[in-house]
């Protein structure tokens, strides 16, 4: 259980008992069915994370809503969004083993989080962890009803594939940008839990650096 749903919880607990001694008990109910909300919204389950070499796992519950190729910069990209609902767990964790490279807290606006431009416009933190000479970015971007994005580590930080780094209240989306060269492993409707479904599996650097090697030399022929 995420601290927050005691938070929440507890005060409308209090607000039941004292609606129902002063009023009648009927009229309890609706604190009391609020605060089980809470408690059952910020459910924080054990995940067995996959040890496979090179394996990025899914930031959050949720339905994968798109696994689309695009280019930052010059540089070729896979995107893999993942939507989460009201039903679905909130607490994020890492995608992969790696330290912290930078932290980017993005003001926004709370569009719908199924729509495709709230990848780009809407409030989020971008995260870039750096791991096995790959980089991945992981970003927590609010939802029409998503309100606050919580982040606990910092610039610097090392993590460990599937730690707990955070979560997005009530409603929200996770994108992960992983290398074009990563072997997907999902698609767009597959259910999948965060710290523990297989997103995409990242080339090792060594293969990577001889790809780009034997592409040189055949331009160079």
């Amino acid at each position: 259980m995420v601290r927050d749903g005691y938070l929440y919880a507890l005060p409308l607990i209090a607000v039941a008992v004292l609606v129902g001694w002063l009023t009648h008990p009927a009229w309890a109910i609706i604190p009391v069915l609020l605060a089980a909300f809470f408690l059952w919204f910020f459910r924080d389950p054990e995940r067995v994370v996959p040890q496979e070499p090179g394996a990025v796992v899914s930031p959050g519950d949720g339905k994968v809503t798109d696994v689309s190729a695009l280019t930052v910069g010059s540089e070729k990209q896979m995107r893999v969004s993942i939507f989460l609902s009201v039903f679905d767990v909130h607490v994020n964790r890492s995608p992969i083993a790696g330290v912290i490279g930078d932290i980017c807290y993005r003001r926004g606006k709370f569009l719908n989080a199924m729509n495709k431009v709230s990848a780009e416009q809407n409030e989020q933190n971008i995260v870039t962890l750096e791991g096995d000479g790959q980089k991945v970015i992981f970003k927590q971007i609010a939802g029409l009803l998503a309100r606050r994005i919580v982040f606990y580590p910092k610039v610097g930080d090392r993590l460990e594939r599937g730690q707990r780094v955070g979560l997005i209240k009530f409603g929200s989306r996770v994108d992960v940008v992983l290398d074009a060269s990563a072997r997907m492993n999902v698609k767009i409707g597959d259910r999948v839990k965060g710290g523990a479904s297989i997103l995409a599996y990242l080339q090792p650097q060594g293969a990577l650096t001889s790809a780009g090697s034997a592409a040189a030399r055949e331009r160079a022929h």
